[in-house]
């Protein structure tokens, strides 16, 4: 006899334990916090901290994170301007996982599972800005987007 279009299943399982759901973004979040408290604390601008930017160091071309965790030192210590300065585009994206975070957490709270599904065309409008971004920051006229 073949099955129905609909087939019951029975009822739906009982939704996790609200710590349970908010486990996987609170630990997200307190990695990313502990390493923010990292770079800010130990100056990125000192040599000998952190290793060089392989690209920077052997063709001198500014990569698309160059700067990146000295705009996060400066962005820990409040310095918005400067953390813009070294990397915009870094700035950016800490404004961008603000919002997926806050996003996760309220899903987590209520119970909905989050599904972060980004179509290619989007993977090809980020490529993009990366691409533009690290070609105008190596040009003259962009200099303002260097480090």
């Amino acid at each position: 006899m073949p099955y129905p279009a609909h087939a019951p299943y029975g009822p739906p399982p009982p939704p996790r334990p609200l710590a349970r759901r908010l486990f996987a973004p609170v630990g997200a979040l307190a990695g990313v916090a502990a390493a923010f408290a990292y770079v800010g604390t130990v100056d990125p601008g000192e040599p000998g901290h952190y290793p060089v930017c392989p690209l920077l160091r052997f063709t001198g071309i500014y990569c698309p994170g160059c700067g990146g965790l000295r705009s996060a030192h400066a962005f820990v210590h409040g310095d918005l301007g400067a953390a813009l300065g070294y990397n915009a585009l870094a700035v950016v994206g800490y404004g961008v996982f603000a919002v997926v975070m806050t996003l996760w957490l309220i899903r987590a709270i209520r119970g909905i599972p989050m599904r972060l599904a980004i179509s290619p065309a989007w993977w090809w409008v980020i490529g993009a800005v990366l691409g533009v971004f690290t070609l105008v920051r190596n040009l003259p006229f962009g200099s303002a987007l260097a480090p």
